[in-house]
């Protein structure tokens, strides 16, 4: 635990710094407070490569204990407290007794993840496969994943399709197309009137010829066509490299058709680096938009989750660092100088507009952060208080 005195004196000189701005601090401590990001069930578990499966001592085993140690980060950090679920990976005879083990442990599910890519059925694709009985199969598995959702209590369905073909000629795009708006139109229909349709989208990968969602576009349309429940899911890791996310999150927000992210790091064309770990400053622009966006009174309903598999990192120290990571960028975006941003930007002051940004980002708002810790009662220093926590040692033995 690091010792309040080593901050109390910056976090003044950063308060009077801020309050010179005009910028209210108690607001953006209120914020960061009130902040919550979602870590997935199977970040806690063994994973690896297309080649191997990398096996680590004291790894979840099953959703209970995936559960446990997602409700150890959220003790360390006081922003987590849903978890994300994978079906069937996640599996279980009894939901009711799971949402009650979780509220014990001062959890409760999150997004339901329908898993469309696993089967040998879905080879040549789930919804939008030429076989009838194979996109029956997917849609019953959707519908399965919604009664799940009722029963949890769960709002939002993560849904990202695997589907697309490898060789030009392997099959119509433009059946494949209406086979997808098709099944997806039969899916909305039974969303309960308080549940939203995430849509993800991706580029490439596992299909190399195309990708039936490769853009937020795509999932943008079907969106539209299904109507106001069905939101874009925006994965950091599933665009171009040089793609600029922070223009898709101002029209998705401009159009109301933002529903939530999936928070990783890529180096070259996919994702699962830790958070933060590669182009913070993305991640930074990207939250200014949020935040520029709720500052004009736009109406912004945003879940914020994770989705990386972490394989050589400890899995749970990895989660740490990941939401550890979004919360102080985050913290950086809100002491954004709003007022004097817009000034620059209507004198066309380039130079001096792009410096208010820079200013913020390059602020440590450490102290700040600290002192929102102190009064949620969590930890200054999650990891450090994790690695003393004997958490690790004890798992290992109770998992061996």
């Amino acid at each position: 635990m690091l010792d309040t005195k080593t901050y109390e004196k910056d976090y003044e000189i950063l308060k009077d710094k801020l309050i010179e701005k005009g910028i209210d601090i108690k607001k953006i401590e209120g914020k960061l407070k009130n902040f919550k990001v979602e870590t997935p069930s199977w970040g806690y578990q063994d994973s690896g490569t297309r080649f191997a499966v990398f096996k680590q001592k004291g790894s979840a085993r099953n959703i209970k204990e995936k559960l446990q140690d997602a409700a150890m980060v959220h003790k360390l950090t006081g922003i987590c407290p849903t978890v994300a679920l994978h079906i069937p990976w996640d599996m279980t005879d009894n939901w009711d007794e799971l949402l009650n083990y979780a509220l014990s442990l001062g959890i409760r599910p999150g997004a339901i993840n329908p898993n469309l890519f696993q089967d040998d059925d879905y080879k040549l694709g789930s919804l939008c496969h030429p076989d009838k009985k194979v996109r029956e199969k997917a849609i019953n598995h959707i519908l399965e994943c919604i009664e799940i959702a009722k029963k949890l209590g769960s709002r939002d369905i993560s849904l990202w399709l695997a589907d697309g073909t490898n060789h030009p000629g392997q099959d119509d795009f433009r059946k494949r197309k209406q086979r997808l708006e098709e099944g997806l139109k039969e899916v909305y229909s039974r969303l309960e009137s308080n549940m939203r349709l995430l849509i993800e989208y991706k580029f490439f990968e596992p299909a190399f010829y195309h990708t039936d969602i490769p853009d937020w576009g795509t999932a943008f349309n079907l969106c539209i066509k299904l109507g106001e429940r069905a939101m874009v899911l925006i994965d950091l890791g599933h665009h171009p490299l040089g793609t600029n996310i922070e223009q898709i999150v101002a029209n998705l927000l401009d159009e109301g058709k933002l529903g939530g992210f999936h928070f990783n790091n890529k180096k070259y064309a996919d994702d699962d680096l830790t958070t933060g770990s590669i182009n913070p400053y993305e991640l930074f622009l990207i939250f200014n938009e949020l935040i520029s966006a709720e500052e004009d009174g736009l109406k912004v309903d945003i879940a914020y989750m994770i989705d990386e598999s972490i394989n050589l990192k400890p899995k749970i120290e990895g989660m740490i660092q990941s939401v550890d990571n979004i919360f102080r960028i985050y913290a950086k975006a809100l002491i954004v100088d709003r007022k004097s941003l817009r000034k620059y930007q209507e004198e066309k002051d380039i130079v001096m507009a792009e410096n208010i940004l820079l200013s913020a980002f390059e602020t440590d708002v450490n102290p700040m952060i600290y002192k929102v810790r102190e009064e949620m009662g969590v930890p200054l220093d999650p990891l450090k208080a994790f690695r003393e926590s004997g958490y690790m040692e004890k798992i290992i033995k109770e998992r061996s």
